[in-house]
């Protein structure tokens, strides 16, 4: 049986690779008329064209995932091509498929999708983050090739979220595509593209979990039919329970519910990055013996809360969140993401410490989510409802139109992701504004939908604004720029201490806090930049972070922290830092091939493998004798010396930090930093010049 999932059966494979192993499916998908469910990518082999480019043989090769912005909007072209883009590719139905479902899924495609087989509208999709999911049963031609041609529109739309947003609106099929194969009797993949099975923790301690786990039928025949229904936890490949039904599905049915509870008895936890256990749930259809239906799903067994005075709670212990924020994009490939790329930005993470995500400001992969689960980051996923921050246009359009699509947005955000441990916050909204049609009413109308669908996780938001918009979700949280956009750090703590003392159970966070900066701009003294200028250099940036982070970690009643950004990101209308059409305050750069001074900063906060950093190394050539060096290390004592002569040893301060007054002599001027934890001994070294004085 072919039981593969997309990124399993295509990822890191040659495109020759790929078509033999389709040719492979399809060869023996004749031999599988009563087998369960299949899954068949079809990423390779499809002609693409712009909607004005109407010549025949206009169209170029291309694979999935695809975007037609990967250069103009990452030039730094404001006016990047937002339209429509074709894509068309032909599959063979073979004879052996009748009597079976046939289904074809997309992970994401931005963001309105309208889908014609053989000529004919099968129906359209209004969303760019989300999966969706079309029924071609009844619409192919068996025994011949049938085309298939996708046109995505990533326009201006008044009734498809994000209305706004700080960053780019790639177009394309930039996720994955394949054709899934079910029986007419099936767990139903038609309930908003999700898996059709929902794990609901309702108990969750060291002694007990218990679950329920909710399981959406589908009957095509027009007789009632009578299966039986499984569901078995594994450990690893031991299983620790199962359990039986035998149900009735009625004839016709799309979305029959049936629930079976379950329990497993002293439960192997979820428990953060410490340990990121994951079980194993198989949800099985049966009719006699014969297997008509399987969907595997991840069990990650936790309990989390949010106190308004201490933060955040895992298991029952306190948990300091320490986040970042993250765009499902980079150089070169805009939103294009492969696996590797998604996991190299997790071990990114991890190497800094990380153990909390907000992935902003829309519904990302499945796999990013899978990622979240096995290293075991807590994760904010959030709908694409973004306000316009300090830009023009705003963020809501009270129609009801646009009030429908942010509801199926929601809805499809939590139905797909129901299932991953990682996930323990909805997020609502980003940066909306009072002006003109106010949303508070649609904030309260998209909180009770979230309770709905979930009862299990909190509701939160990121706002800048005051006022009632602030007093809906479960949680809340605040977009600060304290030092970068005006004012100084201070202000932060002057800020929050208020905020906290006025509304003592309010419970709130920071959902972004950050300043930009070029690898490529140095200044050897510190002055604050203009953050919409053309010079952002990086020590900036980094006394930014120190003077955050040491207001930040000295108060408990924030339940948590998500620096804005972990990686620089595409924003086609910036005109700032080193260059056109980057956001540029990651703390890697665009190609994840630089780590700024700030990450190490956050790496000797946040991890507890021995590290010594000696900040400024980029900044070559000084005019000054005297200097200040900033050293991160998460040892006990740093010695620092230069040309080979002791310095001083220093003790870092309560958030990893040790400040040296240094005399650089004239010409090359070599700076060590050693420090030994555990019997390791690790160093830094950092090389300046001495400018020759006048």
């Amino acid at each position: 049986m072919i039981m593969s999932t997309y990124h399993k059966f295509n990822h890191g494979r040659s495109p020759s690779r790929q078509r033999w192993l389709l040719l492979f499916s399809l060869l023996f998908c004749g031999l599988m008329a009563q087998a369960g469910r299949t899954l068949i990518p079809i990423n390779d082999n499809w002609k693409f064209r712009f909607s004005h480019e109407v010549h025949k043989e206009s169209g170029q090769q291309v694979s999935l995932p695809h975007t037609w912005n990967a250069m103009d909007a990452l030039s730094g072209k404001p006016d990047y091509k937002r339209g429509i883009g074709n894509y068309s590719r032909s599959f063979r139905v073979p004879m052996a498929w009748k009597g079976r479902r046939i289904f074809i899924r997309f992970e994401g495609a931005n963001a309105v999708t309208d889908l014609f087989l053989n000529g004919k509208h099968v129906g359209e999709h209004r969303g760019g983050y989300g999966a969706f999911i079309f029924e071609l049963t009844d619409l192919v031609t068996y025994g011949a090739e049938n085309k298939l041609l996708v046109r995505v529109n990533n326009a201006e739309q008044l009734d498809v979220m994000p209305l706004v947003g700080d960053f780019n609106f790639y177009g394309g099929i930039y996720r994955e595509v394949a054709l899934m194969l079910t029986n007419d009797v099936c767990i139903s993949p038609l309930d908003y593209a999700s898996p059709g099975v929902y794990l609901r923790q309702t108990k969750v301690d060291d002694r007990q979990a218990d679950v329920y786990t909710d399981i959406m039928l589908a009957n095509r025949t027009d007789k009632t039919q009578e299966i039986s229904v499984t569901v078995e936890a594994f450990s690893g490949e031991k299983a620790v329970t199962k359990q039986q039904k035998t149900v009735k599905v009625s004839a016709h049915a799309t979305l029959q519910k049936l629930t079976i509870p379950f329990t497993i008895l002293q439960p192997h936890l979820w428990n953060g990055t410490q340990d990121p256990y994951i079980y194993k749930v198989k949800v099985c259809v049966w009719q006699g013996k014969t297997l008509l239906d399987e969907v595997e799903q991840p069990l990650g067994l936790r309990s989390f809360h949010v106190d308004p005075a201490r933060g955040f709670f895992l298991n029952g212990r306190h948990l300091p969140l320490h986040g970042v924020c993250r765009h499902q994009e980079r150089a070169l490939v805009g939103n294009a993401l492969t696996p590797q790329d998604i996991e190299e930005d997790v071990r990114l993470m991890r190497e800094m410490g990380v153990n909390a995500v907000r992935l902003a400001h829309y519904p990302q992969s499945a796999y990013t989510y899978e990622q979240m689960d096995r290293a075991g980051i807590v994760t904010w996923a959030e709908i694409p409802f973004v306000g316009p921050g300090g830009y023009a246009d705003k963020g809501f359009v009270d129609s009801e139109a646009f009030r429908a699509n942010g509801k199926q947005q929601l809805r499809e955000l939590i139905r797909q992701h129901f299932n991953h441990p990682s996930i323990c916050f909805w997020g609502l909204f980003n940066e909306l504004k009072y002006d003109g049609d106010n949303p508070v009413d649609y904030i309260k109308e998209l909180n009770n939908i979230a309770h709905v669908e979930d009862n299990t996780r909190l509701t939160t938001c990121a706002s800048n604004q005051d006022g009632d918009m602030n007093f809906i979700t479960d949680v809340m949280a605040w977009n600060r720029y304290d030092g970068w956009y005006g004012s100084t750090p201070s202000t932060l703590a002057t800020f929050l201490d208020k905020m906290h003392a006025e509304h003592p159970q309010l419970r709130i966070a920071l959902s972004e806090y950050g300043a930009g900066a070029s690898v490529r701009q140095q200044q050897d003294s510190l002055r604050q930049p203009r953050p919409n200028s053309w010079w952002h250099p990086e020590n900036w940036q980094t006394f930014y972070h120190i003077r955050n982070w040491d207001i930040i970690s000295h108060r408990p009643y924030l339940w948590g922290s998500f620096v804005w950004n972990m990686f620089d990101f595409g924003a086609a209308h910036r005109t700032e830092g080193d260059r056109p059409g980057i956001n540029d305050k990651g703390l890697v750069t665009h190609d994840r091939h630089i780590k700024k001074d700030a990450y190490y900063f956050y790496k000797a906060n946040w991890t507890t493998e021995p590290m010594v950093f000696i900040a400024g190394k980029r900044c070559t050539r000084h005019e000054k004798a005297e200097t200040e060096v900033w050293v991160f290390s998460n040892c006990s004592e740093v010695a620092l010396s230069l040309n080979g002569k002791p310095i001083a040893s220093l003790a870092p301060n309560d958030i990893s930090l040790c400040t040296f007054r240094v005399t650089l002599q004239p010409g090359l001027n070599r700076l060590v930093a050693t420090a030994v934890k555990e019997g390791k001994r690790v160093e830094d070294v950092c090389e300046v010049e001495l400018a020759d004085r006048p």
